[in-house]
């Protein structure tokens, strides 16, 4: 700026200065020692870089800040975690080799769609059972209807029936049993098949894959019982480095304003649902969870994210014009009265608007002046 452009040049002249009066010093030493004519090397200070003069400082009408009391906000980085309620593990019950692959990491699926398929032996001996049940339970439901009928005409004691009754109901059972068995891995009892079919148990995103093609699944053979892992991301986790002198500020319940750095245009809210008891001992930070609705989706796992806390203490802070703040090269300043016809600048931390006023968070207070708008002292500094 041309304002302070005379100050630097006085800078500038005051250093040169300076920089040739020991040479002064020295020619002076030259003559006799009894010489004491010799004048001092003038010594000139240098100006105030933060001093901007003016002509007429009255054209410049001046504007006392006002006192605002607000709750301090704590500024924290974190990224999106999936909620672990929210997270359901897709379990292979039958072990065997994975002939067929579905779907794959980052899918987005439904609940009941085919993931992937198995070839397990564990099918073949349940549908072995389940055969022989039925075999057991057809011929045992003929003896008992066999000792039935002898029992009414008197061929049999009532104990031989019983002991029909007794083993039809225990055919049922084992028959019932191996139904269930068959359920349970997933087959159909009427289609006998060695591939075991593996279907998502919810809607979600799969967020983690433990298998590939013709691998292992299950445990029977080393493989992994998980073979995916859904989670549902329409509500997230932001997880956030918080330190130790800030905490005693947050409180589960809070609200907290949260930003993707990758969406800086778009503004989430959420709540703070655990502090965590454990600090990090190198860096002294507790992880501090925030629960948020993820609508669209449009927060992605592992994303960094900007969050903003509101304390529950309240503070006061000084507010003024927006028109009083010269915001330059990502800085803020105000300009205060300095007599002399000056102005000094003053660096200040703005903080949210309020109305057509900015709170200042730092460098001024309440109840100082300072000019009422920047850019008209700064057109006329630039004209001088």
């Amino acid at each position: 700026m041309t304002g302070f452009k005379r100050n630097n040049l006085l800078s500038c002249v005051g250093a040169i200065l300076l920089a040739t009066a020991p040479l002064a010093i020295s020619g002076c030493k030259s003559k006799a020692d009894g010489d004491t004519g010799a004048k001092p090397a003038p010594v000139v200070t240098a100006g105030d870089m933060a001093l901007v003069s003016v002509d007429h400082p009255e054209l410049f009408p001046l504007v006392k800040a006002d006192g605002y009391d607000a709750a301090a906000v704590l500024d924290a980085v974190g990224t999106v975690q999936p909620d672990i309620n929210r997270e359901i593990p897709v379990i292979s019950l039958a072990s065997g080799r994975v002939v067929d692959i579905k779907a794959r990491l980052g899918d987005t699926v439904r609940k009941g769609q085919l993931l992937l398929k198995v070839q397990s032996p564990d099918s073949t001996n349940a549908f072995d059972t389940y055969m022989k049940a039925v075999n057991d339970e057809r011929m045992n439901n003929k003896a008992y209807a066999r000792a039935e009928d002898l029992y009414a005409h008197g061929a049999i004691a009532q104990s031989a029936l019983e002991q029909a009754e007794d083993a039809e109901k225990d055919a049922q059972a084992d028959l019932k049993a191996a139904e269930e068995q068959l359920r349970t891995l997933g087959l159909d009892p009427q289609h006998p098949s060695s591939i075991v079919n593996v279907y998502s148990p919810i809607n979600g995103v799969i967020v983690q894959q433990n298998v590939t093609n013709a691998a292992a699944a299950g445990v029977t053979y080393s493989g992994s019982a998980t073979t995916f892992t859904v989670a549902d991301l329409s509500s997230v986790w932001i997880v956030c480095d918080v330190y130790e002198n800030d905490i005693p500020k947050l409180a589960p319940g809070q609200e907290a304003k949260v930003k993707l750095t990758a969406y800086p245009e778009k503004t989430f809210t959420g709540r703070i649902t655990d502090i965590g008891p454990v600090l990090d001992p190198t860096i002294r930070t507790a992880k501090v969870r925030v629960e948020i609705a993820n609508p669209g989706l449009v927060m992605k796992v592992g994303m960094f994210v900007n969050a903003k806390f509101t304390s529950r203490e309240k503070k006061h802070y000084a507010l003024v014009p927006a028109p009083a703040i010269l915001h330059l090269h990502d800085r803020e300043w105000v300009f205060v009265p300095a007599g002399n016809n000056q102005f000094r600048r003053v660096e200040v931390k703005a903080g949210e608007m309020v109305g057509d006023k900015q709170v200042v968070l730092s460098g001024i207070a309440s109840g100082q002046q300072m000019v009422s708008n920047v850019l008209q002292l700064e057109t006329t500094l630039e004209n001088q």
